[in-house]
């Protein structure tokens, strides 16, 4: 199990650390139905993550992903190819770029977001967090990564746990510090808003290229 934990760590901080989810609640926790919508998100969130992750485990453990104690030789190609992929997306966010004077560009539903409820914030974190092709290409590696390590379904679900766990901490922290400071919680959260915003693009393309890279060190070594 600890093997399982062990690797799937670095996945759940890429994940953890992912902009625009983060922009988006900071900015539902400035409108009217900041608590519901919140809380929503994040159990959006939570639920998106989940259903990925284990059905990729579900998934790689029946097709075999285990092989008398290492990784089947698919599973390592498998790594492979998510690296290089989460590369390719690194390389795409970083040409992407705004300029030095440019103002950052958010996504064109945000601007609607003081007239979400509750069930439209479920839905939108729900897909940010298992469909977005970034989250959904880290969460594929940590269910083919959890089931390659030929551990227990205990260890299965412990390991699942803690990479949603980890994985929600992005979103997570901007509403347990509106719920914890109240209003002395605007200030804060809009620094993180906007310094967010900032470095949305650096930030993606950085996790993507060194994730990326650790998956096709994986998988290669698992060859």
């Amino acid at each position: 199990m600890g093997d399982a934990i062990g690797q799937v760590l670095p996945l759940a901080v890429g994940v953890a650390l992912s902009p625009v989810p983060i922009i988006a609640v900071v900015l539902m926790l400035g409108t009217p139905r900041a608590r519901g919508n919140g809380l929503a998100f994040l159990a959006g969130w939570i639920v998106g993550l989940t259903i990925v992750t284990t059905i990729v485990v579900v998934a790689a453990g029946g097709a075999g992903a285990e092989d008398n104690s290492e990784p089947a030789t698919w599973a390592s190609v498998l790594k492979i190819v998510l690296g290089v992929l989460l590369l390719v997306v690194a390389v795409r966010q970083w040409r992407s770029r705004p300029g030095a004077d440019a103002e950052p560009e958010l996504p064109k539903w945000m601007k609607t977001i003081d007239t979400f409820t509750p069930g439209r914030s479920l839905a939108i974190s729900a897909a940010l967090a298992g469909v977005n092709p970034k989250n959904l290409l880290l969460a594929v590696s940590a269910g083919a990564t959890i089931a390659a390590t030929g551990v227990d379904t205990g260890g299965q679900v412990a390991a699942v746990a803690v990479f949603v766990l980890i994985g929600t901490l992005g979103p997570g922290i901007p509403v347990a510090v509106y719920f914890a400071m109240g209003k002395r919680a605007a200030h804060v959260l809009e620094e993180m808003k906007t310094w967010m915003a900032a470095n949305n693009v650096a930030i993606m393309a950085v996790l993507c290229l060194v994730i990326g890279a650790k998956l096709i060190g994986d998988g290669v070594s698992g060859l």
